[in-house]
């Protein structure tokens, strides 16, 4: 099956939900845009993208671009296309013609331009030309002009997808079909009715989020009840592949109605707009499946059959006049007085062109979306209803707390779809590698300069030092939208994430606990169990980039004697025993490290009396003679990049010390053991006084998995063997 490239516009704001939705009907996202996206897929998939995509607005099937920079050089463009292939010769077409440079700067003219070069394309040689027609054409013909280029397709969709069919009446603030689909995904309303709950608009105006509720829930497609669309009277047009789909979409339609029907109310203090919603409600199928009744927000009851969870979405009146924006702050009191009486346990949000009116809830908002209500901007709050969302005066911050916040929703949408995109990618790899702990992001956006680690399920948050020509206030303004972000991108609670500042160390701050919590949980890495603690100190105690050495060595370890420097949490020891090593020895100067070590052998079942955690200087222990038993096949060396430690026989500068160390250790291997040397200083040069002495061999790429290919630099690690 051929693949096309579409070009699918939606509101404003909604770009991001539309190429995720439209990822579900098999178009593959090229490029985002604005108020739109680029895809591709096969020809089901576009029609598939009219019949049921809740967010589109139009569909285009792209045909070619052309250059676009005179009006003469457009038409030349135009002219050379083969539009016999997509116009009947007997039928009719109209251009809907979008944008202007400097010589078009006129939309009838450009229109005008590219009408001229579709019917001089067919009268070249003599032919008939279809016929022009501006409002019920067979085909119609996109032409969108940006900077120079001109792109042409064919608007398979025909109409605005917004309209449904069931709309011909409208209150006096209607909120369109798609934007009204957008506000219940942002909202959660396909989870939270997946998870058993109802849907409640308490100023449901002519019933819009009502009846898009009910059609979502119900899998009722969009377009079901269009008479036409674009795509059939173009040429290209398969009618086996539609009708196919016309009979899928009346199979979903009926088998939706045949599960729990949820519970669709609207409630409206205008007894003429409630009449309205109920004659849309009848038009789109519904009718007997969602209730509208005229009742005044103060008066929102739900009856003791409620559902235990909910969503209660509302879009209240804006109060574009002085006078009526002074009566808001009471209307959005009274909402949030009827439903924190009638709702709790559910979900409220409220779409609004005053979000400075939110407070007047008495709830605090979790979630904030930037969207616009046409040209008008506005924001979707989210709040729980229950006592703990309950806003009560704010205590005075802790110093340097950083609160989240977004300041920047365009900004903070570049980051949750980056962030969705690593799971999807990172994270399906994870999985299939039954990998619990990996680096899902890594500052792969200057604006955001974190390092993101999964800790199975659970989230922990580094951010980078900014450097100095990021004023402090922007660093934290843009920390503040990460954590704002983090846990809704990716599904987690917020109490599920923790934050640290990343900064260079030096001396013993390494060591130094950064908190007080105790909070230890168990994770798995290729059949080992590690204990770890993502609040209590600068680093979790695991080292997630070292995961690939830790693997060979368990792959390589059996029957061997292992021998651990400057061990840290003991967890490369761990797969070595694992394994199969025969005997090990672990060495570290942290007291801290030296029992957590003891506390992931333990847990792996290892023999004390074989492998032994010890606290000590490991630059005394390798500067001391070795003793006979004292000879290893195998060990794993990574130093920090500089310590001072008191307790230390000197002071670790793993660049200019390195070479002693790894001599030192060469002392105590066997003569067909192996050194695996690693340390993370960017800047670090091997000795090349090494080479001629032993076999060196650098293995860095194969030590880097698919999470820390964006940053080879995270560590470099070398195989180094006695010459033969």
């Amino acid at each position: 099956m051929s693949k096309h490239v579409y070009f699918v516009t939606c509101p404003k704001g909604v770009e991001y939900l539309l190429a995720d939705e439209l990822s579900t009907f098999g178009l593959g996202l090229v490029r985002n845009a604005p108020a739109g996206a680029w895809v591709d897929g096969s020809l089901e998939a576009g029609y598939r993208a009219c019949l049921w995509s809740r967010l589109a607005n139009r569909v285009i099937l792209h045909i070619d671009e052309v250059a676009a920079t005179s009006a003469d050089e457009l038409y030349d463009g135009v002219v050379h296309l083969d539009w016999q292939q997509h116009i009947p010769v007997a039928g009719s077409f109209r251009v809907n013609f979008i944008g202007e440079n400097e010589a078009i700067r006129n939309t009838q003219f450009g229109a005008q331009r590219v009408k001229d070069g579709i019917v001089d394309r067919f009268t070249m040689s003599g032919g008939k030309r279809p016929a022009v027609e501006a409002k019920t054409p067979d085909v119609t013909v996109s032409a969108r002009l940006h900077r120079g280029r001109l792109a042409l397709g064919i608007d398979i969709s025909g109409h605005s997808l917004h309209q449904r069919g069931y709309r011909t009446e409208q209150g006096l603030a209607p909120l369109k079909e798609n934007l009204a689909a957008a506000l219940l995904l942002r909202a959660g309303w396909p989870e939270i009715v997946a998870a058993g709950g109802d849907f409640v608009d308490p100023m449901c105006g002519s019933g819009t989020l009502v009846i898009e509720a009910a059609m979502m829930a119900l899998d009722i497609a969009p377009g079901r009840r269009q008479e036409r669309f674009g795509f059939e009277k173009w040429l290209g047009h398969q009618p086996d592949i539609w009708l196919n789909l016309r009979q899928e979409a009346e199979k979903r339609a009926y088998e939706g109605k045949q599960a729990r029907i949820p519970g669709f109310l609207g409630f409206d203090q205008d007894s003429r707009v409630i009449s309205t919603a109920r004659n849309n409600a009848q038009r789109a199928g519904l009718d007997g499946l969602v209730r509208f009744e005229t009742r005044a927000v103060e008066e929102l009851a739900l009856g003791d059959d409620r559902a235990k969870t909910g969503l209660v979405l509302v879009n209240p009146p804006y109060g574009e006049r002085l006078s009526d924006r002074k009566a808001l702050a009471s209307l959005y009191e009274s909402l949030g007085d009827a439903v924190k009486k009638a709702a709790s346990g559910w979900r409220l949000g409220v779409f609004t062109g005053a979000p400075e009116f939110g407070k007047s809830v008495g709830l605090r908002s979790f979630k904030q979306y930037k969207l616009f209500n046409g040209k008008l901007p506005a924001q979707l709050l989210l709040f729980t209803i229950d006592d703990a969302s309950v806003r009560v005066p704010r205590e005075p911050a802790v110093p340097g707390e950083v609160q989240p916040r977004i300041a920047n929703e365009e900004r903070a949408a570049m980051l949750r779809n980056r962030l969705k995109k690593n799971m999807k990618s990172i994270g399906q790899w994870a999985r299939k590698q039954q990998i619990s702990c990996y680096r899902l992001y890594d500052a792969d956006m200057p604006e955001y300069a974190l390092a993101i680690d999964i800790y199975d399920g659970r989230v922990h948050v580094q951010e980078y030092a900014a450097p100095k020509s990021i004023d402090e206030h922007s660093a934290r303004e843009r920390l503040a939208e990460a954590l704002a972000v983090i846990p809704e991108a990716l599904g987690i609670a917020r109490d599920q994430m923790v934050c640290k500042q990343r900064q260079r160390q030096a001396g013993t701050s390494q060591y130094e606990k950064q908190d007080a919590s105790g909070e230890f949980f168990q994770v798995q890495e290729h059949g080992c169990t590690l204990k770890v603690n993502l609040r209590d100190y600068l680093d979790t105690g695991l080292f997630l980039d070292h995961r690939p050495v830790r693997h060979w060595i368990q792959q390589n370890a059996h029957g061997k004697r292992f021998l651990n420097l400057f061990c840290y949490t003991g967890a490369a020891t761990v797969h070595a025993i694992v394994g199969g090593a025969s005997r090990s020895l672990s060495l570290d100067l942290s007291k801290t490290y030296v029992s957590w070590a003891q506390d992931n052998l333990a847990l792996n079942r290892a023999d004390p009396r074989k492998h032994r955690v010890e606290q000590v200087d490991c630059l005394a222990w390798l500067a001391a003679k070795p003793t006979p038993d004292q000879v290893y096949d195998l060990i794993f060396m990574d130093p920090p990049t500089f310590s001072n430690s008191a307790r230390m026989a000197g002071v670790l500068d793993v660049q200019k010390d390195h070479s002693r160390l790894i001599r030192q250790a060469m002392a105590r291997l066997s003569s067909d053991g192996l050194l695996i040397f690693s340390n993370n200083f960017r800047r670090f040069k091997l000795d090349e006084s090494l080479a001629p002495e032993f076999d060196v061999e650098e293995v860095t790429a194969s030590t880097l998995d698919k999470d820390f290919q964006r940053n080879p630099r995270i560590h470099r690690c070398w195989h180094i063997r006695h010459s033969a």
